[in-house]
């Protein structure tokens, strides 16, 4: 159409970004620039130098400061969150209260992803394989762990093994030991850790529409649990 020759070469590599900075994020151009040098190496050899050239480079920064835009973060969330959903249980509190504030406060300690504690809303990239089971879970004098099967940073498939411990005044176990105590009873054949009162592995709307109600900002999200954790323990003076 446009008479250019079939070889990725940089100009055409950096007409390509041009174009398509000018229709989508210039962040995302670079990551679809990757893939395609990728999937075209076995038949151009040279695409990768092609590539890392000056001219296809310098096309890429000068497109992220004409058409990049700021990166949206959600606010984090913030101890007296975590607190007031603690000190708001009542004694007979309900099943889904108690799991929700487990997941908030465990999230929260821990830095996990909503990801990591809770299924997609779509049914069709669900992975049991990710979730977290029951017969994982170790008490220990100063807090919990349980064991983490494997998330999206997890190359390897390797897993971790999350422990949470008590940090200054604030204790997350017994919050928890509450929600394992009301899961035993009603789910003691669900192999899983997290489960609602219908015997269900939470979904991210079921935890979002508990969280809305807690904070009805929507500049707070599931990932506002890992910032706010992270916050907190920078406050405290913890080491990166």
């Amino acid at each position: 159409l446009h008479h250019f020759p079939v070889e990725p070469t940089p100009d055409t590599l950096s007409f390509y970004v041009v174009y398509m900075c000018a229709n989508i994020k210039p962040r995302s151009v670079a990551s679809y620039l990757t893939g395609i040098c990728n999937k075209l190496e076995p038949y151009f050899p040279g695409v990768s130098a092609n590539r890392k050239s000056i001219l296809v480079a310098r096309s890429l920064s000068g497109c992220m400061k004409r058409y990049g835009t700021p990166i949206q973060r959600k606010l984090p969330l913030a101890r007296q969150h975590i607190l007031s959903t603690i000190n708001d249980l009542p004694p007979n509190a309900s099943h889904d209260s108690l799991l929700f504030a487990a997941m908030l406060t465990t999230g929260f300690m821990a830095l996990l992803r909503l990801g990591e504690m809770s299924l997609p809303d779509n049914v069709a990239i669900r992975d049991l394989r990710k979730c977290s089971r029951r017969s994982t879970v170790t008490w220990f004098d100063d807090g919990y762990g349980f064991d983490l099967p494997y998330h999206k940073a997890d190359r390897f498939f390797e897993g971790n093994k999350i422990r949470i411990i008590r940090r200054g005044d604030f204790n997350p176990a017994p919050v928890f030991r509450r929600y394992i105590v009301s899961r035993d009873k009603i789910s003691r054949l669900n192999p899983f850790l997290w489960v609602t009162a219908k015997n269900e592995i939470p979904t991210r709307t079921w935890f979002m529409k508990r969280l809305r109600r807690l904070e009805p900002d929507e500049q707070f999200a599931g990932q506002s649990m890992r910032a706010g954790g992270a916050t907190a323990m920078a406050e405290d003076g913890c080491a990166p």
